[in-house]
């Protein structure tokens, strides 16, 4: 994956965060962990990174300062064009088909869930 993402200049799971914003956005720093089974501590130093770069913009919500929203940048939705190659590099890296992948991915979720609730 590194010589698809290192010309964005992203890490994989700095693009899996991207990903889930390009899907829908804005998200607070909760709503990405949930989606993508990464707690906060881990998140935070990520989107701070990902801030800096100019890609996604934070802001604290002004009800509950504890919750903060995750919004993309210009920067950040004009990059999903070019990273449109990514998910074809994937699956010719793994010699799987898109579905088989899709497949593999319900499955896993499937297994987080079982073993988060054991």
């Amino acid at each position: 994956m590194r010589p698809a993402l290192d010309p964005l200049g992203l890490t994989y799971p700095q693009y899996l965060v991207m990903v889930t914003l390009w899907v829908q956005a804005p998200l607070s720093v909760g709503q990405i962990g949930r989606r993508l089974g990464l707690e906060s501590n881990t998140l935070t130093p990520m989107l701070k990174r990902l801030e800096g770069m100019g890609l996604v913009r934070r802001d604290r919500d002004g009800a509950d300062e504890r919750r903060v929203s995750v919004d993309l940048t210009d920067a950040g939705r004009s990059m999903q064009a070019r990273a449109a190659h990514v998910p074809g590099c994937a699956s010719a890296a793994t010699g799987m088909r898109h579905d088989e992948i899709q497949a593999l991915r319900t499955q896993l979720r499937r297994l987080q869930t079982a073993l988060r609730t054991a």
